[in-house]
């Protein structure tokens, strides 16, 4: 078993739903933070969903709001994600940077 320490991060710039973070099939992991950070000079708001392997769609936060240059956390405690869950990240409007703090526990040694 190995414990994978990672970041994963994303760039903001349109309103598409995008993938932050998709825990591979022979692992687990902890989302210790979710960082937004609003980066034009203007304000944002930001959903974090996450996808359970059904396909099942879960709002972790609905409205991350954002001033200019505001940064915010978005989690208060630890998320677990199981197998090929995925963690989703939008801006329904603005700008922003969004960054996973993910320990990926791995059922290999790899």
């Amino acid at each position: 078993m190995a414990n994978i320490y990672k970041n994963e991060k994303k760039s903001l710039t349109n309103t598409d739903l995008t993938t932050l973070y998709t825990v591979p099939g022979n692992s687990r992991a902890i989302v210790k933070s979710i960082l937004a950070a609003e980066d034009a000079a203007g304000s944002a708001v930001i959903k974090v969903t996450l996808v359970d392997a059904s396909s099942n769609i879960f709002v972790v936060d609905n409205q991350v709001s954002l001033s200019a240059n505001e940064k915010e956390q978005v989690l208060s405690e630890p998320l677990i994600m199981m197998e090929s869950e995925i963690l989703k990240v939008q801006a329904s409007s603005g700008n922003a940077d969004v960054i996973a703090s993910v320990l990926e526990i791995n059922r290999e040694d790899r």
